[in-house]
């Protein structure tokens, strides 16, 4: 049986924008900050997963290899969020997207490579 990248690539666009919503949603609906500004909170969370995003959705391996490794440090600050705020299910549905969009990513690269 051959797995065909493209499957791969789909997942990742998927987790992707999952997570997209999830922390556009989660700085500005359902649990803003008391202590910075939303514009701040979303221009710092949320930039770096614009910066790769043209490539990506192009299925460009270079920019789907750095969108694998920006969702690492969503995966970290999902982790942290988990282990240190009360309020679990936001950061748990974080890290489970950044972990899903590492793998889709990461796969795709490895399989799309001659």
């Amino acid at each position: 049986m051959i797995i065909k990248p493209v499957y791969f690539h789909t997942l990742a666009v998927s987790a992707y924008l999952g997570l997209f919503v999830l922390l556009m949603l989660w700085n500005t609906l359902l649990a803003p900050s008391k202590t910075f500004p939303v514009a701040l909170m979303l221009l710092v969370i949320i930039t770096p997963l614009l910066l790769p995003m043209r490539g990506f959705l192009n299925r460009n391996t270079r920019s789907c290899s750095w969108m694998a490794y920006i969702s690492l440090a969503y995966f970290i600050h999902g982790s942290v969020e988990t282990y240190a705020n009360n309020e679990r299910l936001y950061p748990s549905l974080e890290l489970i997207l950044s972990l899903i969009l590492f793998f889709g990513a990461n796969f795709y690269v490895r399989l799309s490579r001659k």
